[in-house]
């Protein structure tokens, strides 16, 4: 079960079992503690030393391939160059 789902089966139990709106209060308070609580503890795991190393090492790599120059696409056919020659059987002279 997903936890979406699981968080929608909790909320209907909550409203099938409140017979007064206090008690539906109470449960929406406890669930929003739940959440908070769990806010809090995924906060506190992303704080873990060398976790942020992994994020800045991506950010590093991004910003390094956003600077890099795209090689120029030389027309072998242009003005003024001179066409690559095959190899031959014979030597060049040169």
């Amino acid at each position: 079960m997903s936890v979406v789902g699981w968080w929608a089966y909790a909320l209907a139990h909550v409203v099938t079992v409140a017979t007064q709106p206090s008690e539906l209060l109470a449960g929406a308070a406890v669930a929003a503690a739940t959440l908070l609580v769990i806010a809090v503890a995924v906060r506190l795991v992303g704080t873990v030393p060398g976790a942020g190393n992994a994020a800045r090492r991506g950010l590093t790599i991004r910003e390094r391939a956003r600077r890099a120059r795209i090689p120029r696409q030389l027309d072998p056919d242009a003005a003024g160059r001179p066409r690559p020659r095959a190899p031959s059987v014979l030597l060049s002279a040169a």
